[in-house]
């Protein structure tokens, strides 16, 4: 498996567990190119990474003695090994989360049933096309749909696929902002003016404790 970088700190808010302390690995390679990605570097071709099997990746987090598992990328659910990976993880009794981008199918990965914190992309993505919106059907109550907005049009359509899959009854429904694209007032406004019960505005808090650009955090 392709690792680009495992550290632990907090998850910095890109799902139900956001505050708490995490284990992330963070895996090289994306099937998606989105405008706002602040993660670029891990998906170029010429990016530096470690070969670590599953076992190998199981032993690190064991050892940091942190409950808690994001596996995040790029996206780790294009790794050959990843379906061994969260077999191994959710054996050992650890909480695993999987960070995906919307344009993977679920359906084989529902089996070990980790949880997913999963993005539909909006309009500014420039991906939005690649979104394989049966995900939808797949998804529980433990597990999260993140929209990233970067302008009013965005939220337009963030709205019109929430009330399209009913999605504040099927799981946990986030509005995150593109940093520096739009201010998060603008969002809550958005929120107060459509009455949106059971969305939560959520801020990527590793932006606002360290250095926006600053990697490992």
């Amino acid at each position: 498996m392709k690792v680009v970088e495992k550290f632990t700190s907090i998850n910095g808010g890109e799902g139900t567990r956001a505050g708490e302390l995490a284990v992330f690995v963070r895996f090289k390679g994306c099937n998606l190119r989105c405008s706002y990605c602040d993660t670029m570097w891990a998906n170029e071709p010429d990016c530096p990474y470690e070969e670590e099997t599953p076992e190998e990746i199981l032993n690190y987090v064991l050892g940091t003695g942190i409950r808690n598992v994001t596996l995040t990328g790029g996206e780790p659910l294009l790794q050959k090994d990843i379906r061994e990976l969260i077999h191994l993880l959710l054996q050992a009794g650890l909480q695993v989360e999987i960070e995906t981008n919307g344009a993977v199918d679920l359906s084989a990965f529902c089996e070990e049933r980790p949880v997913f914190t999963m993005d539909y992309k909006l309009p500014s993505s420039g991906c939005e096309e690649y979104m394989i919106t049966e995900n939808m059907e797949l998804l529980g109550k433990d597990d999260t749909v993140k929209f990233v907005c970067g302008s009013q049009k965005d939220l337009l359509k963030a709205l019109d696929v929430i009330q399209t899959y009913n999605l504040t009854n099927r799981c946990h429904v986030y509005l995150s902002p593109v940093f520096g694209s739009i201010e998060p007032v603008q969002i809550v406004e958005f929120m107060l003016k459509h009455r949106l019960n059971g969305v939560r505005l959520q801020i990527q808090m590793h932006k606002v404790i360290w250095d926006p650009n600053e990697r490992g955090v």
